[in-house]
């Protein structure tokens, strides 16, 4: 049997764990917050779905436990944010084997950089869409089940490979997993859905199903969609089904296939709360400059203005500087930024 890493026990990489574990594979968990790692190794991981309630002993490690563990691993599924996933991939890799494969199951466009540092024959690309939440050491609220979870694989360079069909059924217990030939391009699409979600959710602490229904919220989300689509066209990406949207139901203009995208996201994840409310809540820096801040950096780089993103960018930095705290109020203060530039 191989020998499988879950790099990363935060809410979705615990999730991971524990599917995986329960279905029988030989998974090692490595992690950096010591108490989750100590509740993992005595009590185990209890993971609580809309449909049902479970509890995974875990076979846990510290990241210091790493040396003298003496690993030697075949497959390393990367689930941290993307603040950490170039420190955590050079971490990582003196135990990776030399036909091993890493798959960042991370928001963002990270493939490349991981690239960098394994090798692009060792990374496997992964757009992602589970939703969960974890503030108590072994204790993880996973807002998606396993039908409502969703995830794409694909080789960077498009092949159809033996190795992605082996992720696709090893993921298969996770979530809904398929295997597409155009992994930047999924990818991208969901940078566009989460910036049009994510960005504006983010700085309000609001959970998904109020922030969305705001006065004034969908035109702002399309014009942020409208933005990230038009840079990453740019960038040669061909934006493509995901959320297990049919391609029927992805037939339309750009403008309708990002709209279906989106709402197709808040279908899954209405009931809980975005990725950077949980960082601003836990004190830490959030991950909005790996998302929406990508869109801005590319954008300048292509001569594309984004003034949407850049707000949104903008006022995530005051919120991380302390400067104001994440609260609904900031949705005017978004509205008043877009109007001045």
């Amino acid at each position: 049997m191989k020998k499988i890493a879950v790099l990363g026990a935060g809410a979705i990489g615990s999730s991971v764990s524990a599917d995986l574990t329960r279905a029988g594979y030989d998974v090692s968990v490595i992690d950096q917050w010591p108490a989750q790692v100590e509740a993992m190794r005595a009590e185990g991981l209890c993971i609580r779905m809309p449909d049902m309630e479970v509890r995974t002993p875990i076979r846990a490690f510290h990241l210091c436990d790493l040396a003298s563990a003496n690993l030697e691993l075949d497959i390393v599924f990367l689930c941290v944010k993307s603040n950490d996933d170039r420190w955590m991939a050079e971490f990582i890799k003196p135990y990776l084997k030399p036909d091993g494969v890493l798959v960042g199951i991370q928001n963002g466009m990270n493939d490349d950089t991981l690239a960098s540092i394994l090798g692009r024959e060792r990374v496997v690309g992964c757009a992602i869409e589970l939703s969960a939440e974890c503030f108590t050491p072994g204790l993880v609220k996973r807002n998606t089940t396993h039908q409502t979870t969703w995830l794409t694989l694909g080789e960077l360079d498009g092949f159809y490979t033996p190795r992605v069909k082996e992720l696709e059924r090893i993921l298969a217990h996770v979530a809904r997993c398929e295997v597409t030939n155009n992994i930047y391009g999924a990818k991208w699409t969901k940078l566009i859905a989460n910036t049009m979600t994510m960005g504006p959710f983010g700085l309000l602490g609001l959970g998904n199903k109020d922030a969305a229904a705001l006065p004034g919220m969908f035109d702002m989300s399309v014009a942020l969609g409208k933005e990230s689509l038009a840079v990453g066209k740019a960038l040669g990406y061909r934006i493509e089904p995901i959320f297990g949207l049919r391609a029927d139901e992805f037939a339309g203009t750009d403008e309708e296939n990002i709209v279906a995208a989106q709402k197709r996201l808040l279908q899954h994840v209405t009931n809980g709360r975005t990725a950077p409310i949980h960082d601003h809540m836990k004190g830490r820096k959030s991950e909005m400059e790996w998302i929406p801040g990508v869109v801005c950096r590319k954008g300048r780089e292509l001569g594309i203005p984004t003034p949407f993103n850049d707000a949104i960018v903008e006022i995530d930095r005051m919120i991380n500087r302390g400067e104001i705290e994440m609260s609904p109020k900031n949705f005017e203060l978004l509205k008043e930024k877009v109007r001045r530039s």
